[in-house]
């Protein structure tokens, strides 16, 4: 039975069956649409490094990153009120039209990050102009997903849905593989210290091209059959929003998508691909042009892992996909972490368990903050900042005054270290260097670089099993007068707190612990949760259109 009297969604592709160009074009507008919108979104973390320079006058540069990750995390939060906003409009006006809006709102507040002068040139209005902007982003990210998703589902045969919709997952990919290739373009055409000065700017300002490109794909698409077939009826929902909540049964399978689904999908995404970012260009030091590079290839190779699983799923069902995905990264996140550092860095981790690095003092703790509210770092969380920032693993022992060992031996602090970050961080790395510790932009040998690859490519490929047949899976969950706003809502939470604050809060708990690894336990966590959510929640067996007696 369906939520309407319009028949099964088969039943209606059967009567208004899409011509085979029909389905290219709608798969291809709305894939290159999704590619183009999370280009834009992605840029701004792509690069991180950047940014946080051009936009926050700070000398810590673990605070300076972590207050980049702060605003890439306002995009974030605003994405639920993009879903609540857009939803309604989805189930009210249609899917073509609202995604249309979604993605010239996108291209515009991107754009308008490359017009924003530097915190050198306004103050603190150039962080609050960004803000805004990432709101706006925000927004219309939240309206994206769930409108280029059901638009394709609702075009789609029912045994080819996860086919279809998976180009949408790899679209996903596709746009953060995207702003890596115009970020490595521009640094080939513009100088390195001009690239740092104003060539950064440019990926921004190409979002205008993109959105006229993606405006010109979509106007050429149709209203989806299935939402014609019910404005048609007089069926369209009154108040989407509200009858997602009181719809029966939709309270469970919005907690389930909310955790079982989104909870799991968000986090193992922005590990494979945010969190290695950070890690190798930060902690391992790799040199920059190489991590994008090998993130390029791995990333571009992995969105085939996407599609392959939305196939997959159209005879094995949406459920079994999720469960061994997220089983396989619980089981391999921490491994596969450790194997890319003892090849990206290998000097660096030999080195720290050859000599191994102590602080002793009172007050070992970080504080990440402190100098953003004018709070008094004590000087061993100095140091241990320091060390953080550098790479370095370190114990701490209790003790009455400071000091730093290395292989036991005594290192002599500087008398302007403790007031003097730079001088700091700059002491500290000369003093390990002859321990074994290397501190220089690394580009690793061949087979290393081949193995960091294949590292990544397996994360790749845990992400792809728990959100290749997503798309397929949210549609089917709920019924299709509300489906915009039922499944988008959920989605977005996930994406936008438990996802997209991921690399902030895994940069605090690094920062706080002094562990490089330990930022890894916040997804372990969410993804552990989440599968007992999807266990329990996620029906099993053959994938089947929306039924208003499966809960």
């Amino acid at each position: 039975m369906t939520s309407s009297g319009i028949g099964t969604e088969a039943e209606v592709l059967a009567a208004r069956e899409p011509s085979a160009k029909e389905i290219r074009l709608v798969v291809g507008a709305s894939s290159a649409g999704t590619v183009f919108e999370w280009y834009d979104f992605f840029i701004y973390g792509t690069l991180a490094y950047i940014l946080k320079d051009a936009f926050y006058d700070v000398d810590d540069p673990t605070l300076g990153l972590l207050l980049v990750w702060s605003t890439f995390a306002v995009g974030f939060a605003f994405r639920p009120i993009g879903a609540i906003l857009f939803g309604f409009l989805g189930d009210k006006l249609g899917r073509k039209y609202t995604f249309l809006v979604t993605v010239t709102l996108m291209g515009i507040a991107t754009a308008g990050v490359g017009f924003i002068p530097t915190v050198d040139q306004i103050g603190v209005f150039a962080p609050i102009i960004v803000i805004i902007l990432r709101v706006l982003q925000g927004l219309a990210l939240g309206g994206e997903y769930g409108g280029a998703a059901i638009y394709v589902a609702e075009h789609a045969p029912p045994d080819k849905r996860g086919y279809y919709t998976s180009f949408i997952q790899a679209s996903v990919v596709g746009g953060f593989v995207l702003s890596i290739i115009v970020v490595l373009l521009c640094r080939l055409i513009i100088p390195e210290e001009a690239f740092n000065d104003w060539g950064w700017r440019v990926p921004f300002l190409l979002s205008i091209i993109l959105l006229a490109i993606s405006l010109w794909m979509r106007f050429k698409l149709s209203e989806s059959p299935v939402f014609k077939a019910m404005k048609e009826a007089g069926e369209t929902s009154g108040n989407p929003f509200i009858e997602s909540f009181t719809y029966p049964g939709n309270k469970k399978r919005i907690f389930v998508a909310l955790f079982g689904v989104a909870g799991i999908l968000t986090t193992i995404w922005y590990t494979a691909f945010f969190s290695s970012l950070s890690f190798l260009k930060g902690y391992m030091r790799l040199d920059e042009l190489t991590v994008e590079i090998i993130l390029l290839i791995a990333g571009g190779l992995s969105m085939v892992f996407y599609i392959l699983v939305g196939k997959w799923s159209d005879t094995v069902g949406r459920k079994k996909p999720i469960i061994i995905g997220a089983l396989a990264s619980l089981a391999l996140l921490f491994p596969t972490f450790w194997f890319m550092g003892s090849l990206a860095n290998p000097g660096l981790a030999q080195a720290a368990e050859d000599n191994p690095v102590v602080v002793t003092g009172q007050d070992c703790v970080t504080d990440p903050f402190a100098e953003l509210f004018d709070r008094e770092q004590t000087d061993c969380g100095k140091v241990l900042a320091s060390l953080t920032a550098s790479g370095v693993s370190y114990t701490v022992e209790a003790g009455d005054t400071l000091g730093v060992t290395v292989g036991g031996a005594a290192i002599v602090l500087g008398d302007t270290w403790l007031d003097d970050t730079a001088a700091r961080s700059e002491g500290l790395q000369a003093a390990l260097t002859p321990s074994g510790f290397d501190f220089s932009r690394q580009v690793p040998p061949l087979i290393n670089l081949i193995g960091i690859i294949a590292a990544l490519m397996m994360l790749g490929l845990l992400s792809a099993l728990t959100y290749g047949s997503v798309a397929a899976l949210l549609s089917e969950m709920f019924p299709p007068r509300i489906r915009y706003s039922s499944m988008s809502i959920p989605y977005h939470i996930g994406a936008g707190y438990l996802g997209g604050f991921l690399p902030l809060i895994s940069g605090i708990i690094v920062a706080s612990t002094g562990n490089i690894y330990s930022g890894l336990w916040y997804t372990w966590g969410v993804v552990a949760f989440g599968l007992i959510v999807a266990w329990w929640g996620l029906s099993g067996g053959p994938p089947k259109d929306f039924e208003d007696d499966v809960v």
